[in-house]
């Protein structure tokens, strides 16, 4: 559970970056609650939290469970684990008591959680905006993913992992350079840049709960009739634009939208184009005040 006390402080109150998330308070009565990637980092959402923020939302990113902590711990999280590190903002953290708008988006496998999460308080959200969302590991950088994903239903998954590699969902070269320079002699254990970066490796483990989380959505789609905007980039290594059409054809909600972009890979909120995905994301949200 996160507090209050766990944000950095400063002289407007709590606000701003910290170890276990984000949060900004805002001034036009709305909020939104951001949802970075598995293996990920708040870090990853921060362009888009400070844009949102300036335009005057309260955003809180939290970070999800298990995460800061060791590939050990990390490897035996639950996807319900994960979903709670999101829900408690809600029901006992930073917006239990916020009583204005609530909108929420996610990346990659946060856009998952952040769908659960509108269709759970459909009362309070009042639309979602997925980024790259991601069922499938079907982009153009993907090729052992065919091996990978058997070995999740295998006791194999436990021990067997697989390291990040160019272009680590970024097209824009001096991010991914530094990047590289981190990952390229990151060890299993090695924490030293995952507070920015992410992590390098990714256990098998996580793989099969993020199969159990797309089971448990795609039975759930059709019952969402919540605004949802969807932006996936058309070249993204990761997931490919099936992902976005796939959620797009089963939601029954009557305000929804597909925004492509062409000059970035999977990590939309940090690539080349991640202003626009901020304006996009704030301009859905703001026509639903």
């Amino acid at each position: 559970m996160m507090k209050l006390s766990d944000f950095q402080k400063t002289k407007k109150g709590v606000n701003g970056p910290i170890g276990k998330g984000l949060f900004f308070e805002g001034t036009n009565g709305s909020a939104v609650v951001l949802v970075h990637g598995l293996t990920g980092t708040p870090n990853e959402m921060k362009y888009v939290a400070n844009h949102l923020n300036k335009k005057g939302y309260t955003v809180v990113c939290p970070r999800l469970a298990n995460h800061g902590e060791s590939m050990q711990v990390l490897k035996r999280t639950s996807w319900q684990e994960l979903y709670g590190s999101i829900r408690e903002v809600l029901v006992s953290g930073e917006l239990s008591e916020f009583d204005g708008p609530v909108f929420v988006s996610g990346l990659s496998m946060g856009a998952l959680l952040a769908l659960l999460l509108a269709d759970e308080f459909k009362g309070r959200i009042k639309g979602a905006a997925c980024l790259a969302p991601t069922l499938f590991y079907d982009g153009w950088n993907t090729p052992l993913s065919n091996i990978f994903f058997p070995l999740a239903y295998t006791p194999v998954r436990y021990i067997a992992y697989f390291k990040e590699s160019p272009p680590y969902g970024i097209k824009n070269e001096i991010i991914q350079q530094r990047i590289h320079k981190y990952y390229k002699t990151a060890k299993l254990e090695d924490m030293e840049g995952a507070e920015q970066y992410g992590y390098p490796y990714f256990p098998v483990t996580l793989l099969y709960q993020l199969q159990l989380l797309v089971k448990h959505l795609t039975k759930k789609l059709s019952g969402m009739d919540f605004p949802v905007q969807l932006i996936q980039a058309k070249d993204d290594d990761v997931a490919s634009v099936k992902n976005s059409k796939f959620i797009y054809d089963r939601i029954s909600s009557k305000i929804k939208e597909i925004v492509l972009l062409y000059n970035s890979y999977h990590v939309i909120t940090a690539d080349q184009e991640r202003e626009t995905v901020a304006v996009k994301v704030t301009g859905f949200f703001d026509r639903l005040r």
